[in-house]
């Protein structure tokens, strides 16, 4: 009397989370037995495992720039960071305000009791010239104030403050190109 016992299992898993995980798992168990007056019993086992992790890339952290809170600091800090799966970049850097910095000279003198001085730091700022002129009380000159100020002024037209240059804020135009940039790195080293 002979009974062939054959089972075949095949099974593929597939776990999703941050890492993914393909495990293939195959086994092939041959069970066999013939009885002719003395049992033989052959069992052939076989098991294959094939697994595959992918992880995240690693993560670019910009640099917290005057993070400390202290508002008693003309800058203004700026970071960024871009990550691909191969490289990651950050970079951080400051902004100096000069119209803030005038504004602390000025209030610093004025609170040690130099109003003139302070008048003055202020009046290098052109549009708080031309406010100056326009109110009828023009800047100091040299240590001078009022009408003798006023005529120092008009004789010395080369040492009225110059209008500042508005400049265009390239800001967006730098994040654009580090968007491509990084876009353009993603796709080359693809897998």
């Amino acid at each position: 009397m002979t009974y062939n016992n054959n089972n075949a299992t095949t099974s593929n898993n597939t776990n999703a989370n941050n890492n993914v995980n393909t495990s293939t798992s195959t086994s092939n168990n041959v069970n066999q037995n013939v009885q002719t007056g003395d049992m033989t019993n052959r069992n052939i086992n076989t098991s294959d495992i094939t697994q595959r992790v992918i992880q995240p890339p690693p993560t670019a952290v910009a640099p917290a720039m005057m993070s400390g809170g202290n508002n008693d600091l003309c800058t203004t800090g700026t970071s960024g960071a871009v990550q691909t799966q191969i490289l990651g970049v950050s970079s951080g850097g400051t902004v100096r305000d000069m119209n803030c910095e005038r504004l602390k000279l000025s209030k610093t003198l004025y609170d040690m009791g130099m109003k003139v001085a302070a008048i003055s730091t202020m009046c290098q700022d052109r549009r708080v010239f031309d406010a100056m002129m326009a109110a009828g009380t023009p800047c100091p000159y040299d240590g001078v104030i009022g009408a003798q100020a006023k005529a120092q002024w008009e004789a010395n037209p080369d040492k009225i403050p110059k209008v500042e240059e508005v400049k265009d804020d390239d800001t967006y135009k730098k994040i654009g190109l580090g968007t491509m940039l990084g876009i353009i790195i993603h796709n080359l080293f693809k897998f």
